[in-house]
């Protein structure tokens, strides 16, 4: 079946078909078995033309109009017939009044009669050639003008199985290939041939609609460029800041900075840490610049955790430089042998408190700080504390509060304590506990003062606590626990007001060891204690208060004492 819906057969064709009564060019009717639509249907067996016309060797050269292949293609051909005539080119029609005059013969002239050959017989010697148009590749003949406006026109763009009746025909110019027009453009567009406006080959309008086109591919000529361009620049910058991280100095600031800065640095901490937390305040201007700068500052990897007093906006090396020197830390230190009176004025001066704010916390909240269980519940004790406020370097800030600091000093203490035996120690010597280990180590933190006298002054103490030590009668009779009694650091002592002192802690008066600590015992003391010597003393003085002699027999010590106390006025 055809678009038309009729068959080849003899049934007439419907009288509403607009090329009703058309019998071929020119009245002619149609060979019976060649086809009326000019290569559509292919030619039915029973045409012995068909079957007999030899194949042109050439024809596959021909070359091939693609516009034809989708324009010409898709346009039925009425009443063309299949013979030696469709082979050669057909001349340019000429149009008058609606006649049909090729200029060479008759309107009524049979196909297969003489005809002038516009190629001059050049294709004579090769026999007959095979029909261009009876195949979808060649271009239909052209149609009288009569005819044409008869045939539906098939527009390039719409399919070609397109209902005109149930399908409205597409418009726009995206689908129609027109360019964009005015209101003014179109009524212009309108005088045209139908081919022109539909974009037909050889249209003006598609010659002049060329001009936008170069308009608009310009602009996105410009545009692409702009998009490179812009690429481009892209690509060197991330490729520049690529090479900057990978290979390039990091950001550092330059000079020594202005302000103040409090940085805490916690225990633990490395280099890349600190970094990030002097960045974060605003020190130094990258973490990488300050790893750096610890690197090659010899003593950069001695860093310690506390808080430093630094600068805004400093160099990486000059940061380094400053929190390797003591001074720029904001420390509170303690000193080894420190009382706790001594550390609760130091802390409240520190922080900027009313004088004796620390003592009174201290005594409210020393159950509340971290104390250990061995700790003595003596009611004789003066304070629970003393002894564990460790001496140390601790760091605080302006916001810090005198429970905060006291618990840090009491947890480092604990941390101190159970690296040393106390428990076996205090076995070892027959003492009571880690308790009255920790009052030896007091003791002798007070009344020493070098390694060498720590030791001998443990062996001096554990002596005189023999219950055989008939010596001294199991009495200590150190000095430094009546002026802990006393709150003061005297060393000229007359004999009657510390032999009849009555206090606990006066081990002129009582035998034994004081009920706890007199003061907080360094490290160097603490495992002086541990390990004492073992060559006999009983006896130590120091007549300028510099060096400490040590004797065994009391004949010594009385020797040393008598001078002591010439050169001091002491009766």
């Amino acid at each position: 079946m055809t678009e038309y819906g009729r068959g080849p057969g003899s049934e007439p064709w419907h009288p509403e078909d607009p090329l009703y009564g058309d019998q071929g060019w020119a009245g002619q009717p149609s060979a019976h078995g060649q086809s009326q639509y000019g290569g559509q249907q292919p030619p039915y067996p029973q045409d012995p033309y068909t079957q007999q016309q030899p194949q042109d060797p050439y024809a596959q050269q021909q070359p091939q109009d693609p516009y034809a292949q989708q324009h010409y293609q898709q346009q039925p051909v009425y009443g063309i017939p299949q013979d030696a005539y469709a082979q050669q080119q057909p001349q340019q029609p000429q149009y008058d009044n609606g006649g049909w005059d090729t200029g060479q013969q008759p309107a009524g002239m049979p196909y297969d009669a003489q005809q002038a050959d516009p190629y001059g017989g050049q294709q004579a010697g090769y026999g007959e050639t095979h029909d261009h148009y009876g195949t979808p590749e060649a271009y239909p003949p052209p149609k009288p003008p009569g005819h044409r406006e008869a045939v539906p026109e098939q527009d390039p763009v719409q399919s070609p199985d397109r209902d005109p009746e149930t399908q409205p025909e597409e418009t726009h110019p995206f689908f129609t290939g027109a360019d964009d027009r005015s209101d003014k453009d179109d009524e212009a567009y309108d005088d045209s041939p139908r081919e022109s406006r539909r974009g037909g080959r050889g249209g003006n309008e598609r010659r002049g609609g060329k001009g936008k086109k170069k308009g608009r591919s310009g602009v996105a000529c410009l545009i692409v460029a702009v998009v490179l361009v812009g690429g481009v620049g892209g690509v060197g910058y991330l490729g520049y800041s690529f090479w900057q991280d990978m290979f390039g100095a990091a950001p550092d600031y330059a000079g020594s900075g202005s302000g103040s800065v409090e940085v805490e640095i916690p225990k633990g901490s490395l280099g890349s840490d600190i970094g990030n937390i002097l960045k974060q305040k605003g020190v130094v201007k990258s973490v990488d610049a300050f790893v750096d700068a610890q690197k090659e500052n010899p003593k950069g990897n001695s860093i310690q955790a506390g808080v430093y007093l630094l600068h805004e906006k400093m160099s990486a090396a000059e940061a380094v430089k400053m929190m390797v020197d003591p001074n720029s830390q904001n420390l509170l230190v303690i000193p080894e042998g420190s009382r706790n009176v001594d550390i609760y004025a130091m802390v409240d001066k520190k922080l900027g408190l009313k004088k004796g704010t620390t003592k009174g916390i201290a005594a409210s909240e020393a159950s509340d700080l971290g104390l250990p269980d061995w700790v003595s519940n003596d009611k004789d004790i003066k304070d629970p504390l003393e002894g564990f406020l460790y001496p140390a370097a601790y760091p605080v800030t302006k916001e810090t509060k005198p429970e905060t600091i006291l618990k840090k000093m009491v947890s480092r203490a604990n941390q101190e304590y159970n690296k040393l035996d106390l428990e076996g120690t205090a076995e070892k010597y027959d003492l009571d506990g880690p308790w009255q280990v920790l009052t030896v180590a007091s003791l002798v933190q007070a009344e020493g003062l070098t390694h060498d006298d720590f030791r001998k002054m443990a062996e001096v103490a554990y002596n005189r606590l023999k219950p055989d030590n008939i010596v001294t009668n199991r009495k200590l009779e150190f000095d430094s626990a009546f002026n802990y009694l006393k709150n003061q650091s005297e060393i000229k002592i007359g004999s009657n007001e510390i032999r009849n002192n009555p206090d606990p802690y006066n081990t002129y008066y009582h035998e034994g060891l004081p009920p706890g600590p007199i003061s907080n015992p360094g490290d160097e003391a603490l495992r002086a204690t541990l390990n004492p010597t073992d060559d006999g003393w009983m006896f130590f003085i120091s007549l300028d208060g510099k060096k400490t002699q040590f004797t065994k027999t009391a004949a010594e010590h009385e020797k040393l004492n008598k001078k002591f106390k010439e050169q001091h006025g002491l009766g």
